[in-house]
């Protein structure tokens, strides 16, 4: 599967951004999505993840409360509705898939995006 993802931008502390990641390819039900993030000079970290239904979630301490995944099997779109943005939370995001369940480990996922940029301005 291919993945696409954008929605990334500049936002003051305190605001919102929606990224999206689209996926190519028939089976996108099929497959756990999730997003990771990258911060310059940190190794990438699991944000959120989402199992195949949508049914089940899971979320980095860090971003439980402010951060909503979710999918639209039928547009083979997942989302990551971020809210109360922090500059902490600047960092390149990347969308990624697996065939394995879903959930927060790195290693679960074989497939991934070419990352969008979100900027956070205090």
């Amino acid at each position: 599967v291919q993945l696409q993802a954008s929605g990334g931008g500049l936002v003051q502390a305190g605001g919102s951004l929606r990224l999206s990641c689209v996926a190519a390819g028939p089976t996108f039900s099929t497959y756990g999505m999730a997003w990771f993030r990258q911060a310059p000079g940190k190794e990438r970290e699991s944000v959120a993840a989402i199992n195949w239904s949508g049914g089940r979630t899971h979320y980095a301490d860090s971003v439980k409360g402010r951060f909503t995944i979710s999918r639209d099997n039928a547009k083979t779109t997942v989302y990551l509705q971020m809210n109360s943005l922090k500059p902490e939370d600047t960092a390149v995001y990347y969308c990624a898939a697996t065939l394995w369940g879903a959930g927060l480990q790195e290693e679960r996922y074989d497939y991934w995006g070419q990352g969008t940029q979100v900027t956070v301005s205090s």
